[in-house]
């Protein structure tokens, strides 16, 4: 990674700049979005290139996540290793309006960091 873009926190407002996020399109899981957080932890290049290329430090049990939702067309999330702590991977679908699921979102977040839970101090 370029630099560990978490820090603790439990203000919602800061969640883009801590928790990386992005969405993919194909089974090449070509990058078309990266949050602020991606682009600190990945790089904006990895913007573009297909998540295998672009996202070097996600395990192969992170791609074989975003391979199950784009063929079965159901979320998934679970705990990968990367950068030398644990984080917790949600991968979700993205379907068109024919229900055809074309490509899949993600996020990642920190063990350490603490789940949002639309809670205000």
């Amino acid at each position: 990674m370029k630099q560990d873009p978490v820090v603790e926190h439990t203000d919602l407002d800061d969640l883009p700049n801590r928790r990386p996020a992005g969405m993919c399109r194909g089974q090449g899981h070509i990058v078309v979005y990266g949050n602020p957080a991606f682009v600190a932890a990945f790089g904006a290049a990895a913007v573009g290139m297909p998540a295998r290329e672009g996202i070097l430090d996600l395990p192969p049990r992170a791609f074989a996540m975003l391979d199950a939702v784009l063929l079965r067309g159901k979320p998934l999330a679970g705990w990968i290793r990367m950068g030398g702590s644990e984080w917790r991977l949600t991968v979700a679908p993205r379907v068109d309006p024919a229900g055809e699921v074309y490509g899949i979102s993600f996020h990642l977040r920190e063990r350490s960091d603490t789940p949002a839970t639309g809670a205000r101090a």
